[in-house]
């Protein structure tokens, strides 16, 4: 690496001629057209089906339709129970969107996929700076189909919210440093801000460890005073403690819990709950209740390859890339144009060399913050308490690495191409072989079923394995069955020709010299697989929601002398929170802010928390809670009930009521039952 004052000779990579490059992204309007056609495709066709789910879903849907109800922008609700375990921007954006477009599937999920859009557009711009037009458009299309991307926008979680914020303040940190332009500085600050109120203190632990060591190496930290961090922190906290305040001060201490577990009338107030229970705790695998799993290593590191598929085939090429140029790497990562004179090429003049040196250090200093903050990211979550779609932030960050890696491969000499030609090779062999046992999988699943009758309700069909005691997002995954495949006819046969066709292609234009019309095809194929994943997963409404028992609820309680019935929810209100959305009416839950019990064992311990459990020991909490004896006490008397009972109580409710149960549906593995003949 040269010292001040030195002169080092080096050639600049090849810079494509504009009349060379590929139609596809010769001009951003035409790389947009395709990538706005895939958005809509996959993303904005999506948000229409299915309807919203249980558990997460509708309940997340519910804490945003109580604002909007209630006016109450401080505290969010869920079932009239405080709802204290997130921040609340997302929930925010819901409430908006409720009032605009109403409260539907569209509007809930509007913001998430928004989130995506926003991230894709980020990623475009930085990748274009510090690699270029044709890495700019592989970001893009890697965002819009990648297989974690997209899962893990199809429920109301905050993740892409998170996401876009947090890379739009490395961006604006990183530029505003690089441009030497303050108010780029501001804008990351309120980010940060933004992305705290998205999803909690992960958001500054995040800017802060990818910041730290990258302006330790790159010496950037002796700028320190250009970073403006006493206005700064004052913007931060401006956006982001507002509502902290307002919510310890609406939620304070009540009463002293023994060892720190709430007992009615006795609980910790936001604070401690927020803060610690929620965030320190958690991060230990200690919060109250333990309802969250922990994916074993080999697993979580094996699924970062399975989110950011199928662009993690490519992986080893940029990897490979940057090893082999680690010396070239460093030594752009501290060129500093106001001590060193680089020309690389001494035909340049001084400053286009100048200019190519700037472009070379951006270039290298991207790949470093993204290498940082992806990389921690990935190890917090390894240590901590994880769900599958915790690392979702790292999904920009990664796809934009492999895209510069790829495209700068591609747009080498023909020479050097071929010498990397087995590393194209083998990626795309590998995405054959895998594409040929998925389309095998597939057919053979449809060929089992090609006997068996179509049936509306698949969740009839499938097992009960209890992978993570469900408590993984992607549990019900493994509750697939080959009688299934009769309700998954087309999307799975669609999948099943793109498994077969698409990959092949991809690799017979590699090999053929159109490596842009290769990678492109690779995109393709994944789009049309997520559009048919989404058909199947409208396919499992029925077992996944329950909206269809709200519609009969609805329908029953506006007929005369039912208009006051009481709905009721056997366990948790996650498992019937659909309901509660679309019937817009509170239940009673019996057992549902205690541990789950198993019937018949309740002597063997508890299983797993409630998520209703903090908030229901508040003393002005309603009195929806109930036991078995209450629930006995109230069946049969006064206004019409409706019992919801999941597939795990049948048998405890039909022992518990006798023969005082009157069917009205059944829906997958639940049932709706009421107290009195229709």
């Amino acid at each position: 690496m040269p010292g001040p004052g030195q002169i080092t000779l080096r050639r600049p990579p090849p810079e494509p001629a504009a009349s060379s490059q590929p139609a596809l992204f010769s001009t951003p309007r035409k790389a947009w057209t395709l990538l706005l056609l895939v958005f809509t495709a996959v993303y904005f066709a999506a948000l229409f089906s299915p309807a919203l789910l249980d558990d997460a879903d509708a309940s997340h849907a519910q804490a945003a339709q109580h604002i909007l109800s209630s006016g109450d922008w401080v505290t969010m609700y869920v079932d009239g129970i405080r709802y204290l375990e997130k921040p609340p921007l997302p929930y925010w954006m819901v409430a908006v969107d409720y009032r605009i477009f109403g409260e539907n599937v569209f509007a809930t999920h509007l913001p998430m996929s928004l989130g995506v859009l926003g991230c894709t557009v980020l990623a475009w711009f930085w990748a274009r700076r510090a690699w270029g037009d044709r890495a700019a458009f592989y970001a893009a299309l890697g965002m819009f189909t990648s297989v974690g991307v997209f899962l893990f926008t199809r429920f109301f979680i905050p993740e892409s919210i998170l996401t876009f914020f947090e890379i739009l303040a490395l961006w604006c940190f990183l530029t505003g440093l690089e441009d030497r332009k303050p108010l780029r500085l501001y804008i990351a600050y309120a980010s940060v801000a933004l992305a705290l109120l998205a999803k909690g203190l992960i958001a500054p632990v995040f800017f802060v460890a990818a910041l730290v060591p990258y302006l330790a190496i790159t010496g950037e930290w002796r700028r320190w005073r250009e970073f403006r961090l006493f206005t700064g922190l004052l913007v931060f906290l401006a956006i982001g403690a507002p509502w902290h305040i307002l919510c310890g001060l609406a939620n304070p201490d009540h009463g002293h819990p023994v060892g720190n577990i709430p007992h009615s009338g006795n609980v910790h107030g936001f604070f401690y709950f927020y803060f610690i229970n929620e965030h320190f705790l958690r991060f230990l695998g200690k919060r109250y209740p333990d309802d969250y799993n922990r994916q074993p290593w080999f697993v979580f590191w094996l699924g970062q390859l399975i989110w950011i598929f199928p662009w993690s085939l490519f992986l080893p090429i940029a990897i490979r890339r940057a090893w082999r140029n680690r010396r070239l790497f460093l030594a752009d990562l501290r060129y500093d144009s106001t001590t060193t004179l680089q020309f690389l090429d001494p035909k340049l003049h001084a400053s286009e060399s100048s200019t190519l040196a700037g472009r070379l250090r951006f270039r290298a200093r991207t790949s470093l913050l993204l290498a940082l903050y992806a990389g921690f990211i990935v190890v917090f979550f390894s240590i901590s308490t994880n769900q599958e779609y915790y690392t979702w932030p790292i999904y920009p960050a990664v796809l934009m690495l492999i895209a510069g890696g790829l495209a700068i491969f591609e747009e080498e000499s023909p020479d050097a191409s071929r010498s990397a030609s087995r590393w194209l090779n083998a990626a795309h062999i590998t995405f054959v072989v895998l594409g040929l046992f998925a389309a095998a999988a597939l057919s053979y699943g449809l060929w089992e079923s090609r006997y068996l009758p179509y049936i509306a309700d698949i969740g009839t069909l499938m097992a009960h394995r209890d992978v993570g005691g469900y408590t993984l997002s992607l549990s019900h995954f493994f509750d697939i069955t080959g009688k299934a495949f009769a309700a998954l006819r087309l999307p799975a046969a669609i999948a099943a020709v793109t498994f077969l066709l698409g990959p092949l292609a991809a690799w017979l234009l590699r090999r053929r010299g159109h490596a842009v019309e290769s990678t492109v095809t690779v995109a393709l194929t994944m789009s049309l697989i997520l559009i048919a994943a989404h058909m199947a997963l409208a396919r499992f409404q029925p077992m996944l929601s329950s909206k269809a028992m709200a519609e009969t609820i609805n329908r029953i309680t506006a007929e005369p002398g039912n208009a006051d019935a009481q709905f009721m929810i056997y366990g948790d209100q996650s498992e019937a929170s659909s309901i509660i959305f679309y019937t817009h009416r509170p239940a009673l839950l019996v057992h549902g802010n205690t541990w789950y019990f198993q019937p018949g064992q309740e002597d063997h311990g508890e299983l797993f928390g409630s998520s209703m459990i903090w908030g229901s020991c508040y003393p002005d909490a309603p009195h929806i809670f109930l036991s078995d004896q209450d629930l006995l006490q109230l069946w049969g008397t006064g206004q019409r009930h409706f019992l919801f009972v999941p597939h795990k109580f049948h048998t405890h409710v039909e022992k518990l009521l006798d023969n005082r149960l009157y069917e009205v549906q059944e829906l997958s593995d639940k049932t709706l039952y009421t107290d009195r003949p229709f």
